[in-house]
Parts: C-alpha cells; structure tokens; sequence
C-alpha cells in the first residue's frame, strides 16, 4: 500500500488540476458534452475500455482477469447558479457552477481509474468506471441503469460518494442503512368558482380552500406519521386571483414530498389525495392532483459498511470514520443503483476550517482540495480490498 500512497502524492497536483478545469466549464444535465468529451480522452490515454450512454453518459472498464466486479461512480453536472467566489479557477460559463463538487467526484474517479491501472498487477476482477450525467436534473441514474450499465459483465457492488463540507478532511461519513430520502413532486390545482368579492356566497373562493389545504396536509406528518419516521412536506409555489375585488376561480399550489421509507413513501398519495377530496367536497370545489415519484431512497448495505470499516482506517489520509444515524432529506440518484445491487454512498468530508463555510447549491461554495486525493485513496483501497489478486 505504501506504493499506492506514493503514487497518489506524485499526481495530486495533476488531480486538483482536473478538477479546476473541470471547475472553469461547468454544464448542465444531459449537456455536459466537454466533460464527457475530457473524460473519455483521459481513460482512452490510460488504455481502458470505453463507451458513451445516456447522451452524454461515460463508462470505462478495467479488466483485471477472473473475479468480481465492482462499479465506482461519479456524477458530472453543474447547476444553473451564478458563481460569486473569487478563485482564480472560477466558473467562466454564465450562470452555471459546479456548486456541489461533481467537479470534485469527476476527478476523483479519473485519478482513481489511473491508479488501479498503474496496479493493475494486483487485481482480480473488474472495475466499471461510472461517469453519470444530470444528478441534478433531471436524473442519470435510471437513465443508465435501463441502458444495462450494471451488466455486462455484472457488477456485484458499486460504491459512490459525495464531497460533505459539513464534515472535516480527513472524516469519512457513512450512514449505515438510510442515506437519503426520497424526493417527489407534487402539483395541486383548487379549482372554485370566480365572483364579486362583495358577493362571495356566489362563488367558491379557491384561495380560502388553498389555505385549508395547505393546513391540512400538514397534519398528516403530526397526525398520521410515527415521530420517528422522517417525512418533509413543502409547499414551494401558490399562484391564483387575478384583481383585489374578484373571488379566485383558481389556485395551483406545488412541492415536494421527502420520505425516508419506502413503504410509508407508497402511502403518502393517497393520504394527500384523502386531505384534498374531504375539503374541496366539504367547500363545492374541484381539485386535481399530480402526484410524481422523483428519485428513491437511498439504501447502503449494512453488511459491506461493516466489512469496509477496518479498510478505511487503514488509510492514511483517514482520521476517522463517523457514523451518521440519521438520513440526509437531499434526495440522491445513486439510489437507483443501489435498488439494483448492494453498495455504499459515502461523505467525503472537505470542509477546511480556515474558510468561511457555504453549503452546497451556494454562490459561494467550495471545499478543501486536500479532500481529493483522500477520495481516490478511499475508492482504491476499497477496490483492493474486494478484488485484490
């Protein structure tokens, strides 16, 4: 291993160049042609396999003889944010930013495939390179997941991880079961009857029932929810009247629904719908509903949690491991696959003391390069330790 540490120091610097480059052209989801474009001419430098899915999709394969096969991901995209920090590196795409590190897990998965084929002696098996479009939006994962990226050969476990500003370098995250809610939208539409606001008895005002809905809906996570269960309903939009004197005919409320169960995530639509059809019947008012699953909850296999442990406080970069019992309500793609096959998402803490902290999706976000190189150390020992020869 103390080669492979080695080998890890001489190319930090050419890691934290990726990355900035990266940085400077940052694009948005199923449109990340010059990423996809850097990506492939690195792997092909490297002499590992290659082909394009999903639009703009990238998947390497490392053939290492007779054994498992393993698959590491990193998502590529940007987000449609105007960047505000003052590095020198900074965004040169108009209101788009790597505001959340897939610059990050991009160059971390590059410098990962260079290492593994550097020691590519001490392997026995595969290594699936997964570069995944549009984890912001509109979604990679199933996208690749139905294109048989999983297959082919098939992988038996995949690993991920996202960089976590909250949390030290040097400080590997894992929540041991849940890692992230699930995510769905949710579009209402209250429809009343318009009038005089002097005569509101002959109509049905659509924003006084709005109102009642929005309560209501409330109710179900104090009412109809355990308190131990974690459910989030947000209501972001509510748009309706026309004039100050006229009764609104119409209100269209939309949010969002986060669960982290799957179970109680199937029994959300019909609870709101229950809500929704008892106040509009009660108020002569129609109602329509549209009720969208977005991405699932993210589950990491217990087992290999605990079979990685003792690996991951073998390297070098790590100070420690720290357990997170309680499951991010940011919902994460990654969980398709993990519907498919066992694996783990990990954070990869990058917070630096000396900078003024911003969370991800800010204009001012950004996080400790020394984070970098402890990535690839972590997806690398990882690999060593399923498939070694």
């Amino acid at each position: 291993m103390d080669q492979i540490i080695k080998y890890i120091e001489e190319i930090e610097d050419e890691l934290i160049s990726i990355r900035r480059d990266l940085h400077q052209y940052p694009e948005l989801g199923f449109q990340e042609y010059r990423t996809s474009q850097k990506i492939i001419d690195f792997l092909n430098g490297l002499g590992i396999e290659v082909r394009k899915v999903a639009k703009t999709g990238v998947i390497g394969l490392l053939d290492c003889g007779e054994g498992p096969t393993i698959a590491l991901r990193a998502d590529i995209d940007a987000l449609p944010i105007e960047e505000k920090t003052d590095v020198s590196y900074k965004s040169k795409i108009k209101e788009v930013m790597h505001a959340c590190g897939h610059d990050g897990h991009t160059a971390i998965l590059l410098a990962t495939a260079k290492v593994l084929r550097k020691f590519k002696d001490k392997l026995s098996g595969k290594i699936k390179f997964i570069f995944q479009p549009a984890e912001e939006g509109p979604g990679g994962a199933e996208p690749l997941v139905k294109a048989g990226v999983l297959d082919n050969p098939k992988v038996d476990h995949i690993f991920g991880l996202h960089i976590e500003e909250s949390l030290p370098t040097g400080v590997i995250g894992i929540q041991p079961k849940t890692g992230s809610a699930a995510a769905d939208e949710i579009d209402i539409t209250i429809k009343g009857k318009g009038g005089h606001a002097a005569a509101p008895h002959q109509g049905v005002d659509a924003i006084l029932v709005a109102s009642q809905v929005i309560n209501a809906l409330q109710t179900i996570i104090s009412r109809q929810i355990n308190p131990h269960q974690s459910v989030v309903i947000s209501l972001g939009t509510i748009k309706g009247g026309y004039k100050r004197n006229v009764i609104a005919d119409q209100v269209e409320i939309t949010g969002t629904i986060r669960t982290t169960s799957p179970n109680l995530r199937n029994m959300i639509p019909e609870m709101i719908e229950h809500i929704i059809k008892g106040i509009t019947l009660s108020q002569r008012a129609g109602y329509e509903l549209d009720y969208r699953f977005g991405y699932p909850v993210l589950i990491n296999s217990s087992e290999l949690v605990k079979e990685v442990k003792e690996v991951i406080l073998d390297i070098p970069y790590v100070d420690n491991i720290r357990y997170i019992s309680q499951p991010s309500m940011g919902a994460e793609d990654f969980a398709y696959y993990l519907q498919q096959i066992s694996g783990i998402f990990f954070r990869l803490g990058a917070a630096d003391s000396s900078e003024e902290y911003y969370p991800g999706h800010h204009p001012k976000f950004n996080f400790d390069e020394k984070a970098l190189k402890v990535g690839v150390a972590l997806f690398v020992y990882i690999t060593l330790n399923i498939i070694k020869d």
